[in-house]
This record gives structure tokens, sequence and C-alpha cells, in this order.
């Protein structure tokens, strides 16, 4: 479970080390309140820090584990809190009433092993529910699912000792101002017993009819749906949260194809940021289950990026693999050598044919199949210079990539001016969307990035208090809000705080029929409401997953971007573009090491043309880049017959009959390989032709 959201007077740097400060203090209050001893002091620190320490758990977790590299762990905290107000007990009583206070002491001892039973049997417990195999859009009933116990038995030890100890640190601080030993006795009795049923709740969930099936059922289970469910392409993916967008943009495509897909992912919590789809999800962590897809009938493979995981699912020879990347640019990393691994790489366009010739990273010409990109056909195309009062610019830039190359984002040398710029017009209409990595390897991008979206928000404000019409009706909020719990309920499942893995599963199973055609009608009807629920001058930052990035391309009517990807998508409207050049090139040689810019205009680092660049996509007169696009276009992406979707489908098949070949050729193989004995040869022979 994540963290709760930090309150605002917990969010400055100094107000971080609030909570630490008090609990040191504390501790400090409590020594010397048991020692003197003072009956206020003691009560007043111990019950201030024992407050401070759950707010800790609740709102600093990452200090958490700073305390805990210090040895000061959640434990150790407790254990002295108690301890100094049993010494101030002793302090405050007559010696002849010490004795009594051993009963104490043996309680508190109770209590801390009943505490660590629970761990350890929560662990085992999380073991038990952790399978081999994860999956969504799948009927697993048959693993004996069942919903998650409450997080705080399982996995929130320490805020469960903190809140545990409550009754025990109550009790023993109304002895210390009452004098009777009752309250402490019903304090540590009551703490003692909390621990008690919760081992016992946990018990009963490793009983054999409570628990889940274990590993190599699940297994079993699992080659048992395969053969029943029958893949026969399916895309691999592995990588960060950050990456999950690569695999989400084939998730449509993947869906139109003939046949069975499969999504096969590595990383658990990647199950849950794949965005909605019908799609049979299967996660395999440990690389000796991912080999059982060897004896399936899937046939084929996509890959949206490399991983180091990637080269452990190339090792099945009966799978054949197509690289077909998550976007093409001019950038080297378009070119990865990585690609010689896959049977073919899949490509738009003759570009990128070409791109890998120049590139001589050991990529055949042979095995580069052309497809377009099918996940462009919603990009409406270019109908003419803007019909409103407002011209919709997008500013899209590129993160700062892996090589340091300062030319491969505008965002740190660029960014500033350009927006600067196009604030400036009063009939432009920014809409601002960045890489979702971008700072996450050179700070100054993040820097930047956050300066740009408070320029956009004062100019928001700015343009608000010239504007006094009011924007859309209300009417419209409620439309947007309408559709946006619709599309929630469509594609977001609803868990209890404390589900795990197993619990997710049970519950995401095999999708309702029709609900693919019902997410595809509503996402439809809630960008439509979200354009129409803003002021037309209003200008956007677009940071969240919707509206995704060919929702903007449709509201745009001009493309600010860097070299990358976004380029060759955008030019399936053929409508105007621009290209930042921070390399330190020259435009006539940023032109022609870049191909991709050949049918738009190049911005300098100052923004300088930025007004006749608005002015040329205003007067269509003055757009000398019409037949270029198109013809860049046709160069990026292909033909547009048959249809890119067609010739994805088209490449699938082709490379399914190759896997069938191979598979056939593998069988001859092993028959040839067999001795000449009739009996045995006679045997396998039949088994091949029941299989």
């Amino acid at each position: 479970m994540s963290a709760s959201p930090l309150p605002a007077r917990l969010r400055t740097a100094a107000a971080r080390l609030l909570l630490p400060t008090v609990i040191v203090l504390s501790f400090a209050g409590q020594a010397v309140g048991a020692f003197l001893p003072s009956v206020p002091l003691l009560v007043a620190a111990t019950a201030v820090g024992l407050a401070a320490d759950i707010a800790l758990h609740r709102w600093q977790r990452r200090m958490v584990a700073t305390f805990g590299r210090l040895h000061a762990t959640v434990t150790v905290r407790q254990v002295a809190r108690d301890l100094l107000l049993v010494i101030g007990l002793l302090r405050l009583e007559d010696k002849s009433q010490e004795t009594r206070y051993l009963a104490f002491v043996c309680g508190l001892l109770a209590f801390y092993g009943l505490h660590f039973a629970c761990r350890a049997v929560g662990i085992l417990v999380r073991r038990s529910r952790t399978l081999p195999v994860l999956t969504r859009n799948i009927d697993a009933s048959a693993l004996r699912l069942s919903p998650a116990p409450p997080a705080l038995l399982t996995h929130r030890t320490g805020q469960r000792l903190l809140v545990f100890s409550l009754p025990s640190t109550a009790g023993l601080l109304a002895t210390v101002v009452t004098g009777s030993a009752w309250w402490a006795v019903a304090g540590i009795a009551l703490s003692a017993a909390l621990a008690a049923v919760s081992v016992g709740m946990l018990l009963l969930r490793l009983l054999p009819g409570r628990r889940p099936v274990t590993a190599e059922q699940a297994l079993e289970w699992f080659e048992e749906w395969l053969a029943e469910y029958e893949p026969t392409a399916g895309m691999y993916f592995s990588g960060g949260t950050a990456s999950a967008y690569q695999a989400n943009m084939w998730l449509e495509p993947l869906a139109k194809l003939e046949g069975r897909p499969l999504i096969v992912l590595r990383e658990r919590f990647m199950v849950k940021h794949i965005t909605s789809t019908d799609i049979p999800i299967v996660c395999l962590p440990k690389v000796a289950d991912l080999m059982r897809l060897e004896h399936s009938t899937l046939k084929m493979l996509i890959h949206p990026s490399n991983s180091g995981k990637t080269s452990q699912v190339l090792r099945i020879p009966t799978i054949k693999h197509a690289f077909v990347n998550h976007g093409e640019s001019d950038k080297l990393s378009s070119c990865n050598p990585y690609a010689k691994a896959y049977d073919e790489v899949w490509v738009a366009g003759p570009a990128a044919r070409e791109r890998y010739a120049l590139a001589d990273v050991g990529i055949e010409d042979k095995d580069i199949v052309e497809i377009g990109r099918p996940q462009l056909d919603a990009i409406t195309p270019y109908t003419g210079a803007p019909t409103g009062p407002y011209t919709t610019v997008l500013y899209a830039p590129t993160w700062e990539g892996w090589d340091g190359n300062p030319g491969n984002t505008s965002i740190i040398e660029a960014g500033e001016n350009l927006v600067r710029a196009l604030l400036a017009d009063p009939k432009v209409r920014l809409l601002y969307k960045p890489h979702p990595l971008t700072g996450s390897v050179v700070p100054q991008a993040g820097a930047a990035n956050l300066r740009i979206q408070e320029m956009v928000r004062a100019a928001n404000a700015a343009r608000a208090a010239e504007h006094t019409d009011g924007g859309p009706a209300p009417a419209a909020a409620a439309e947007l809000a309408r559709t946006t719990a619709e599309l929630e309920r469509l594609t977001t499942s609803s868990f209890r705080a404390s589900a795990d893995d197993t619990e997710r599963m049970l519950l995401q199973t095999t999708p309702e029929p029709g609900r693919a055609e019902a997410v595809a009608a509503a996402t439809a009807a809630w960008e439509s409401a979200y354009w129409a629920s803003f002021p037309a001058w209003e200008h956007q930052i677009v940071t969240e997953a919707r509206p995704n990035v060919y929702a903007c391309f449709n509201a745009a009517d001009l493309l600010l971007s860097d070299v990358s990807s976004v380029i060759s998508d955008y030019l399936a409207s053929e409508k105007p573009y621009a290209v930042t050049n921070t390399s330190g090139l020259l435009e006539p040689d940023f032109r022609e090491a870049f191909p991709t810019v050949r049918a738009g205009a190049v911005l300098t680092p100052d923004a300088s043309g930025i007004p006749a660049l608005l002015e040329s996509v205003r007067d269509p007169g003055k757009d000398t880049y019409v037949e270029a696009r198109a013809e860049l276009k046709r160069h990026l992406l292909g033909p547009s017959d048959p249809p890119s979707v067609v010739r994805f489908n088209e490449a699938a098949r082709a490379l399914c009959a190759e896997a069938d070949a191979h598979r056939a050729a593998m069988a001859v193989r092993t028959l040839s390989a067999i001795p000449t004995q009739p009996d045995a040869r006679s045997a396998l022979d039949n088994r091949q032709l029941e299989s």
C-alpha cells in the first residue's frame, strides 16, 4: 500500500525533519521524566513521542527507512518507550513494591513475542499467496484464490506494533498518574490479546482449505489454461512503471490480430500498469516458468522495447520474435544493434529500412518488414488553416535520453523561450505535453519542465482576468464528470486498499463480452467532453495518461517537438510541424542528418522563428511544406493502402507461418535422430499424429 499524501505543512525540506526531531526529543524528555522522576514530563513526552511515531509511519515512510538504517527501528523505539515507562514507575514507587512490576515486564515480553510471531506467520501467509504466475482477464478461480488479509497484519508490521501498543502504553501512563497497577495490567493484556487474535487470524489462512494452491499446482493450471486458450500471437514486455506507455500503445493493434492474442509480462507490478484491455495477461517472473511457453501454441511475440530480460524469452526456439519498437525517429536509439537478436524487425516505412542500412548495425534487409503504424488510424487528417479564433499549438518535447547528447531534447536550452514566444501571441492556445521521463536523467530538464508549467499557469491566470464570459456552461463540466465516471467504471477495477496480487487476480477475471467496444465509445465521448470543458482560450498542461498524445494531435493545428517519434506519428495528419535545433549543427546539416526534419520548419533555441511559423499556419498560402509533408509521410509511414492494421496482421500471419514451419522441421529432425527401432518409431509417429 502506498503512503498517504503528505499534508501541505510537511512538504518543505525543513518540515520533513519535524517529526523525526519530535521523536528524538520525546525520548530525551522521557528519560529525564523517568529518572527525576517527573510525572507530567514523563506522560507528555511518551504521548507526544508515540503520536509522532504513528504520524511518521503514515506520512513519511522514507524517514522510517532512514531510522531503520540507523538501527533505530520501530521495535527498538517502542521497546525503549515502554522500558522508560517501567523505569519511571520504579522510581515513583516504594522499593517494597518493585516486584509487582516484574509482571509488567513479563506481560510486555509476551506481547512482543506475539508481535514477532504475528510477523513470522504474516511472512508465511504472504509467501503462500505469492503464486509463480500472475494473471489478468483470465478466470483463475481454480487456484483457490481469496481476499487478502488486512494489510496491517501482513505488510505494515511497524504500524501494527504502534497501534497494538496503544493499550499497553496508555495503561502504563494511567498507572504512572493514578498509582493503580490495574491500568497497566489491563492495557498490556489488551495489547497481547490483539496480537494473539492477529496470529490466530493469520494461522487460519494457512489451513489447507484456506490457502491458494501450491506453486506446482498453479503452474500445472497455467499449462492447462494455455492448452485450452491456444494463444497464437502475443506481446512480451519488461520494464519499469514509467515505460508502461511503450506497451500500452500496442494494445489496440494487438487486439485486432487474427487468432488469440496474449500479453506476457515479467514484473508483477507491471500488471496493474497495463491499461484497459480484454487481452489475457500473464506475468511470469521466473525464467524457469517462462520456459513453459515453449510447449504452448504461442507462435510469435512482438517486442515494443529492449530490456535485460528480453534475452530470456529469446531462448525459446518454438516462438518467433519481432521487434516493433515503441516509436521511430532519426535518433541512433531507433537503430539499436540489439535488434539483431530478433527474427524480424517491423518498421513503419522505407525511411526506417534506409536508417538501418545506413547505421550498419548488423540488421539484414530481408529481416525488415514494413507494417506502417497501426496506432495512427485514429488521427484525423489536415483540413486547412485554423477556423476558430485561436491557433492550437502542441509543444511535445522528448526527454533527455541516456547518452547525454544535448540535442536530444529542446526543453533545457530552448523550452522556456519557445513557450514564452507562444504565450506572447494572444491568438495562440498552447497544449504542453512533456515526455513522461523528462528529468529522470538530467535534473536540469526536470527543473525546466516545472518552470514551463508555472509559465503556462501564469498565462492562464492573466487570460482569465481578461475574459469575463465565464467559459463553458456548467453542463460541460457535468458532462466531463459523467464521461469520466463511465470510463473509469469500464477501465478500472475497484480494490480494497489492502488487496494484494492474488486478490486482484480473483477480481480481474474474464471480461464481459463487448467491453472493448464500450471502452472505445466511452473514450471517444470522454475526449469530446474533455476539450469542451475548457474555455477556447485556456492553455493546457497535459501530463496524465488521458488525453493521450494522439488525442492532442487531433486538437492541434501545429506541433513543436524534437527529433523523436512524435514527429513521425504526427505526420499521419499531414499538419504543419516544426523541430527545434539544439544540436549545434547548422540548419542544412541538421536537415541532412535528420530526414524527418525536411518537411517542417527548423527553430533556433531563441525561438525567433515562432511569429513567421504561426503566420504560415494561419495562411496556407505561406505554408511551403504541404507537398513535402505528404511525401515524407509516405516515406516514414508507408502507403495508406492497404491500411497499416492490415499490413500488421499480414506480417503476424507470415511470422506465425514461419514458426509453424520451424516446428515441423524440428519434429522431422527429432524423428530422424531416433534409432530405427520399429516399435519406438511407430510409437513416436502415433504421438505426432495425435498432437
